[in-house]
Formats: C-alpha cells, sequence, structure tokens
C-alpha cells in the first residue's frame, strides 16, 4: 500500500461511520502564539475539543500537514523527518473509548482496510497516577476485541497522556496501538511501548475526559472527546516492511532526484548517505512551507528563521556531496530540480503546492544564492585572519571566533573545522559550544517573552483581541483597498499582532484613519452575530474567506452589526468572538511595519 492509497482508504473508512471529513489547514497556525507551525494533526480542532461548535459536526475526519522542528539537528538518521503527514479522527462529544477502539481496531485487522493480522497488534493503556485511576476501561475493550492480556500494557504519564495544551483545561489518557516488527524482545520485560524497536506505535486515541483546573484538581469532564492521530509516514514504513521511511515511495522519487543532482548514487558512502536524507526531507519542508496558502518567506525570525534554517542547511549538504563545490557557487540552483518533484508528487493532495510553484522556486532559488553569498563572506573572512591564526602555536581556532563567524556572517561551524583542517589547524569545539549554548538560552529567553497566553484557552483578552482583528481588517480594506488580505495574526492577552497584503508602508494619516474606524465601531457597540452557511451561501452573501484556503462545504460566518446599526464587517471565520464590539475598550495602533516582501504588519492594543 502507497501513501495515497492510505489517505485515501482512512478517509473512505471513516465517512463510512458517519464523519465528515474537513480540510487541512494551514502549516502556520491562526492566532497561537504558542508555536511557529501546526505541529498536530488536533492542532487546528484546539478550539472544537474546548467546546466549540464545529459547523461540519460532531464526528470529523481529515489529513493534515505537520512541521515538528525540535529534532532538526536528528534530521539525516533513518527515522526524523520535520515535515510529516497526520490522519486523524475526531469525536466531539458524540463516541467515547468503545466507539474509538472499536473502528481503529477494525481499520487495523479487516482484509477490506490494513488487514494487520491480529497476532501482530499490541497496545498501551495509562496505568493510572495522582490519583487517577488506571484504564481498565479500554482494556476491557481491546481483550473483547481478542488482543491477548500479555500484549495490553499499562504505562505511566510520560507515555499514555495528552495535555492540557496549557497549564490547565481538557486532558485525558491514551491508548496506543503498536505492530510487533519481528525483532527478538530486547528481554523479559519487552512489551508493547518498549523502546528497543520490536513494537512500532502506528496510532493513537485519545480520550479527553478531565479538565484540570486552577487548583490542579482533575474534574470529570461533561463533553468527553476523542481525538487520533496516525502519522502516514511511519504507517507506509510498518505496511511495507521497510526499515526506515527514506526507503519508502514517499522518498523514493526526491532521493533519485537529489542523486542526479549531485551525480552520487544513494546507498555509496555512510556520512554522504546521511547528507541525501537532510536534503530530501529539508526540501520537502522548505517547499510545503513556501506551498502553504499562508506561504512566508525566510527571515530571521520566527517561522521564517525555521525555513532559512532548513533551506541552507540542505544546501550546504549539497555542497558536501558535489565534488566540484565551486560548480555548485556559480550556479546556485542545486535544490529547484528536487523542488520541482516534490510538488509534482504532492500537488494532488495539497493543490496550493502547484498554485505556488513559481514562488516556491523563486524563494528558494534567492535564498540558495543568498546563502552560497554568505559562504564566500565567511571565507574571505576567514582567509584575512588566517595569518595571524598560523601564528599561535597551538594550531588551535578559539571557539569565541568560530562562533563569531557563525553569528556574524551565518558561516557554519562544519565548514570552519573542514577550512581550519586544511591550514593544519583545528577549532575549539568545547568553547564553541558553550557560546552557541549561551545563545541558545538568550533566544530560548527572548522567545518565551512572546509566547505567553493566546487563543488557544480562549481567555477573555484573546477573544477580544480576536474580534478586533476582524475591525482592523475591514478598516485596512476601507482605508488601503480591497487588495487588503489577512495574512497571519499573533495574539497574546497583552496585545495583537495582524499581518496585510499591503506594498507601501502606511502614512501617519492612514494609521490615523483605520484607528478612528475601529474605534467608530467599538463605541457603536455593534452586535457580533454567527451563523451556519455552505460555503457557496458565504460567499454569495459577500463573506470575507481569508488566505485562499481550502474550507469545508459548511462554514461559520461572523457578522457585526446588524440592519439596525448597519453590517460593517462578515467574515468566513472559527471563533471564537465577543456578542458586542462594545467591551472591546480603546484600540490604538503602537507600530506599523514590513513583515515580508509585499506584507505589512500591525501591532495594537485594546485598553
Amino acid at each position: 500500500m502507497n501513501a495515497e492509497e492510505l489517505r485515501s482508504k482512512y478517509i473512505e473508512f471513516f465517512k463510512s461511520k458517519g464523519h465528515t471529513q474537513i480540510q487541512g489547514k494551514s502549516l502556520l497556525p491562526d492566532n497561537d502564539p504558542t508555536v511557529l507551525f501546526t505541529t498536530a494533526g488536533m492542532h487546528p480542532l484546539v478550539p472544537y475539543l474546548l467546546g466549540e461548535e464545529h459547523p461540519a459536526g460532531k464526528r470529523l475526519v481529515d489529513y493534515q500537514k505537520c512541521i515538528r522542528t525540535g529534532d532538526i539537528d536528528e534530521v539525516g538518521d533513518p527515522s526524523h523527518l520535520t515535515l510529516f503527514e497526520m490522519l486523524g479522527n475526531w469525536s466531539l462529544g458524540d463516541y467515547f473509548k468503545e466507539g474509538a477502539i472499536e473502528m481503529s481496531f477494525e481499520f487495523l485487522t479487516s482484509p477490506r482496510w490494513l488487514g494487520i493480522p491480529l497476532e501482530k497488534i499490541g497496545v498501551t493503556v495509562f496505568e493510572g497516577e495522582d490519583g487517577i485511576p488506571r484504564d481498565e476501561e479500554s482494556a476491557a475493550i481491546w481483550k473483547r476485541l481478542g488482543i491477548p492480556e500479555n500484549r495490553i500494557s499499562y504505562r505511566p504519564r510520560a507515555d499514555n497522556w495528552w495535555g492540557p495544551a496549557g497549564s490547565t483545561g481538557p486532558c485525558g489518557p491514551d491508548s496506543e496501538m503498536y505492530i510487533d516488527m519481528g525483532k527478538e524482545p530486547c528481554g523479559p520485560n519487552c512489551e508493547p511501548g518498549c523502546s528497543c524497536g520490536k513494537w512500532l506505535e502506528i496510532w493513537n486515541d485519545v480520550f479527553m475526559q478531565y479538565n484540570k483546573n486552577t487548583a490542579g484538581v482533575y474534574e470529570p469532564l461533561a463533553r468527553k472527546c476523542v481525538d487520533t492521530g496516525m502519522g502516514i509516514e511511519r504507517t507506509i514504513v510498518i505496511l511495507s516492511g521497510k526499515k526506515s521511511v527514506y526507503e519508502t515511495e514517499i522518498f523514493a522519487p526526491i532521493i533519485k532526484a537529489v542523486e542526479e543532482a549531485s551525480n552520487y548514487s544513494y546507498g555509496a558512502d555512510t556520512e554522504k548517505d546521511r547528507s541525501v536524507r537532510i536534503i530530501s526531507d529539508h526540501t520537502r519542508s522548505a517547499v510545503f512551507i513556501l506551498g502553504d496558502p499562508k506561504g512566508i518567506s525566510p527571515s530571521n525570525v520566527g517561522a521564517g528563521y525555521v525555513l532559512r534554517r532548513l533551506i541552507r542547511r540542505a544546501v550546504r549538504h549539497g555542497r558536501k556531496l558535489l565534488c566540484d563545490g565551486e560548480n555548485l557557487a556559480r550556479t546556485g540552483r542545486f535544490l529547484l530540480p528536487i523542488a520541482e518533484i516534490i510538488v509534482d508528487m504532492m500537488k494532488g493532495p495539497y493543490p496550493e503546492l502547484e498554485g505556488n510553484r513559481a514562488f516556491i522556486m523563486e524563494e528558494l532559488g534567492k535564498e540558495e544564492a543568498k546563502f552560497l553569498e554568505t559562504l564566500q563572506k565567511g571565507e574571505r573572512e576567514f582567509e584575512k585572519l588566517l595569518p595571524s591564526l598560523l601564528k599561535d602555536p597551538r594550531k588551535l581556532i578559539s571557539g569565541r571566533l568560530a562562533f563569531k563567524l557563525y553569528d556574524t556572517y551565518g558561516f557554519p561551524i562544519e565548514l570552519t573545522d573542514e577550512l581550519a583542517g586544511e591550514n593544519g589547524m583545528t577549532v575549539n569545539s568545547a568553547e564553541f559550544d558553550e557560546a552557541f549554548r549561551k545563545h541558545q538560552e538568550l533566544s530560548r529567553a527572548g522567545g518565551g517573552q512572546g509566547f505567553k497566553g493566546g487563543l488557544v484557552d480562549q481567555g477573555e483578552m484573546a477573544v477580544k483581541y480576536h474580534t478586533a482583528t476582524h475591525l482592523l481588517h475591514k478598516a485596512l480594506r476601507m482605508v488601503l483597498g480591497d487588495h487588503v488580505a489577512q495574512k497571519g495574526s499573533n495574539i497574546t492577552a497583552e496585545r495583537m499582532r495582524f499581518d496585510f497584503s499591503h506594498g507601501a508602508p502606511m502614512t501617519a494619516e492612514e494609521l490615523a484613519k483605520v484607528e478612528s474606524i475601529v474605534n467608530e465601531q467599538i463605541r457603536k457597540d455593534l452586535p457580533v452575530s454567527m451563523e451556519i452557511m455552505n460555503l457557496e451561501e458565504a460567499k454569495n452573501s459577500g463573506a470575507v474567506a481569508l488566505f485562499g484556503e481550502k474550507y469545508e462545504e459548511k462554514v461559520k460566518v461572523y457578522t457585526m452589526g446588524d440592519s439596525r446599526t448597519g453590517v460593517f464587517s462578515k467574515e468566513v471565520c472559527g471563533g471564537p468572538h465577543v456578542e458586542h464590539t462594545g467591551v472591546l475598550g480603546k484600540f490604538t495602533i503602537q507600530k506599523e511595519q514590513s513583515s515580508s516582501a509585499g506584507v505589512r504588519r500591525i501591532r495594537a492594543v485594546l485598553g
């Protein structure tokens, strides 16, 4: 079974069980300052798991592209990825443990679906902790379905518990499904959940049945939900009997493109094979980020920095593969043929990649060329320093100097090591690591200040700021023109940040006019109402749909104003919102600046 067949079978199965297929969302999450990217299939559904009513109903299914950046430095081994696809099904106050487990079991074992032999399946359940009882209910369901007791493993919170997303909120135990990969057990206690490689996780059912309150007490939820996740890449490894995702059809055409671009045959050299995997993964991730409906450009902050890091790491490993580094420096187009293959492969399930093909190629080409210039500057700077460095009898380059080359010129430590070796010198790597560690701590400390609160917890101020984005969006269109479209927002309990398409800085007069329009609508105390409509009805009613995203057939439309006050704003949006604009307080624009090419950013507060 290939990825396309798995994706189709999963959707078909859950639609046959009364689920409505919904569209996967952007890689760049809305109004959630706690993360840079959508990190899991459930991420876009958090408001609905927290109590919002979903316009598509209580049973949902989809596939979702996700990015996780915590393991970027691990990518290159046979298993780690930065981009992956997640299959998911949800129950929003409908079925619970029995329904979820029975459907999971049927999809895994039925010959019509995955057809995995029963004797290969093992499961884990929550063993109980902090006064919360052992999940005997899930274990009993698995036993009834035919999973023997010796393949049901009770695991602690670290392994079998989800949430809450913040310090308080919905959470609960989960039950994970594992496949026996046929390896010998590592010992007498080797059971599902063991990390030795005998058991590989294929699926996870999360049962959100508690709410953790401010006192740290877990209270039973009146509305219980189910959230599940099955990674396409990992599942294909299991179903195909391969040892690595890089051996599957998901990566085979990409690796072939890397081979052709580099004139290197994968499998000939262990270290170069690692470079091939890094190039394949990072280029794939960069293509999806650039091709997203909210696609961003490489930059030095936030998600744009992660994108830049992925592209530059891929280019650097391209240099390692090529015997003639100068040839790469002259062309600056190593990644483009690889990216073309990725777009061709994935444009079916993700048509936005084809729609943004030109932008993807342009940005990749520009960033690759820019990085090659950076490398050349770093090499020239190293050559300037070389005469004095060679005078040191220890032939040792300080870690502080190596870090300066990295921090100031973007010059990778690996290339400093390489140039040092060519000149009979070594780098004080321990000193470099210490300087780099301090740099990371400062970055994390600075970043933490910007990642407080957020719409995920649906706090009072976050909801007010989210409502204010609608007023700001309409006011900008009134002052600047209908070309203005929201390109993203970032909300905390203290302020809002709003990105929008516009090609020039706003004048003081334009900013004052926008601010005045927003405050006028607040003073009018406009009523805020919501209707669920078909997407076509929403468009015909004049509702603005943001980002060029794909939407479900049924959507929520929020209107600010009515026949008495006059309608001011009407947008497709997931919510939540206040009921009257008068509660927002005074709206003040603090700053307007560039965000990226053709995109401006406004920071504003309510008070």
